[in-house]
């Protein structure tokens, strides 16, 4: 038993070392099979490596030889532009040194002439200075007293110049200007015809005779004290036969007098309480007319909305005169020409018409108010809330205030119209032959003037000059002078004409 046990395990031993022998064999026959294999497949893969390295060697050649061939002929071009490049700056180098060369020829030429100059300079300095040696030995003049005979020479030269632009130029202004401005004027003035009256600055109230003379002045002077102290105005008494004489700076308190005077006499009661109750009568009824009579003006010249308290004072200047005119008709007649002469131009109408009733409205209360009337009026408009336009026309009437407006400008060539007209105003005799007097002095005074005459009654100065001291142009700037002396120095009405006459005589005797 034991010995099957051993032969069966040496059986197994066996069987197991065969089998692991015949594992072995086949094992090792496998391995080397695929070593074989192995070698086979490493020597088909260097085969197809070397082909595909021969393959990828031809291709960088090929690359790298077509790189060099562009290396190479980028080199070639750059080498061109550089030689280019160099040829270029040698030009340039060549024409900097010529033209350095050339600008050393002309500083030394330059330098000798700058020499020359110099030289040439001393010797005109040197020759001037011995012929304005020669010239004052010669004219017997130093050089200031020959600058200053030069100077004045270039001054008359001057003058004369100046005096023919200005007479050119004013003669086709004026020429232009009076065209349209007389066919304008001439036109307002045709369509508007107003009547004038003169009017005096005192009242006259005739009487029945003498003996009322007393009555007026009555016991002790109570009644005459009593008609005063109420009127407010100085009554005159005096030797005229058969007249009494009212005085007062106020128009409209005179006025109310005459007619409370004209009362008492036509009543015959004159007394202190009768003097009251008449002057309060006669009051009311001046102020009724003046408020109709504002009212009626505004009516007449055909404007509308102007404050009742305008209306009252523009009914005032119905007793209010300037140099015997009317100042309310000339203030009607004024906004009429105004109106006109804004219709011809393609202005505004009513503002023309409204500025020319209202421009003298200072003249109402001139009396009560320091200051001249167009400021005074214009302050009065603007108090009662007139419009701007009108304010500046009102005080820019008598160019107190320059005129920024055309309706400005047409009141006041209207003013002037209205007040030149002849028989529009009146003047006494001893300020009108003053003024005559005044404009003839005012021409004597000036150089060169042999005589001068005042005529039209004082709408023209003619001026006679020495026609060996004034010229032609001289006697433009002659009568330019004179015409702003007199607006300076004279108050006039309109305007007046300055004429200007040079005469030349040859006289000679055949003997």
């Amino acid at each position: 038993m034991l010995y099957a046990i051993i032969a069966g395990v040496a059986a197994l031993v066996i069987g197991l070392i065969a089998g692991f022998l015949a594992r072995k064999y086949m094992a090792e026959a496998k391995i080397s099979s695929a070593e074989e294999e192995a070698k086979r497949v490493l020597q088909e893969a260097e085969k197809v490596s070397e082909a595909k390295k021969r393959e990828a060697l031809l291709e960088a050649k090929d690359e790298i030889f077509a790189m060099r061939n562009d290396t190479e002929r980028d080199i070639k071009n750059r080498r061109n532009e550089l030689q280019r490049f160099e040829r270029r700056l040698l030009q340039r180098e060549e024409q900097m040194d010529n033209r350095s060369d050339n600008l050393e020829k002309r500083e030394k030429s330059i330098t000798s002439k700058e020499n020359e100059v110099q030289a040439i300079r001393a010797e005109v300095q040197q020759t001037l200075a011995r012929e304005k040696e020669q010239l004052e030995k010669v004219a017997g003049l130093s050089k200031d007293e020959a600058k200053q005979l030069l100077l004045s020479q270039v001054e008359e030269e001057t003058k004369r110049e100046a005096a023919q632009v200005i007479k050119k130029i004013e003669s086709r202004l004026r020429d232009d200007a009076e065209k349209k401005a007389k066919h304008i004027i001439a036109n307002a003035i045709q369509r508007c015809a107003s009547d004038h009256v003169a009017e005096t600055t005192v009242s006259v109230v005739p009487l029945p005779n003498d003996e009322m003379k007393g009555r007026i002045i009555g016991r002790e002077g109570r009644n005459i004290r009593t008609f005063e102290t109420l009127t407010g105005i100085n009554l005159i008494i005096d030797d005229t036969p058969e007249a009494v004489i009212l005085s007062s700076f106020d128009p409209v308190r005179r006025e109310v007098a005459r007619l409370t005077l004209e009362r008492l006499i036509t009543d015959g009661r004159i007394q202190p309480a009768r003097i009251e109750e008449m002057f309060e009568k006669s009051k009311a009824e001046v102020d009724a007319e003046i408020k109709e009579v504002g009212e009626q003006a505004v009516f007449d010249v055909g404007l509308h909305g102007v404050n009742h308290e305008l209306m009252r004072v523009l009914g005032r200047l119905k007793y209010r005169t300037s140099y015997g005119q009317n100042v309310l008709k000339h203030s009607i007649e004024v906004a009429h020409l105004a109106g006109l002469m804004a219709a011809e131009l393609g202005t505004d109408i009513k503002l023309a018409k409204r500025a020319g009733l209202l421009h003298d409205i200072g003249k109402a209360i001139d009396h009560e108010v320091e200051g001249s009337h167009a400021i005074i009026g214009a302050e009065l408009a603007k108090r009662l809330k007139e419009g701007e336009a009108v304010i500046h026309a009102i005080e820019a009437h008598h160019e107190e205030v320059d005129a920024k407006s055309i309706e400005a400008v047409l009141v006041q060539a209207a003013d002037a119209i209205s007040a030149a007209r002849p028989g529009a105003r009146r003047e006494t005799l001893e300020s009108y032959i003053k003024r005559l007097e005044k404009l003839e002095t005012i021409a004597d005074s000036f150089e060169g003037v042999d005589g001068s005459y005042a005529l039209q009654a004082g709408r023209e100065i003619r001026v006679m000059v020495k026609s060996d001291v004034i010229d032609d142009l001289g006697c433009v700037t002659l009568s330019r002078e004179i015409a702003r002396q007199i607006e300076d120095e004279l108050e006039y009405p309109g305007q007046i004409k300055i004429t200007v006459v040079r005469e030349k005589r040859v006289v000679d005797y055949a003997k």
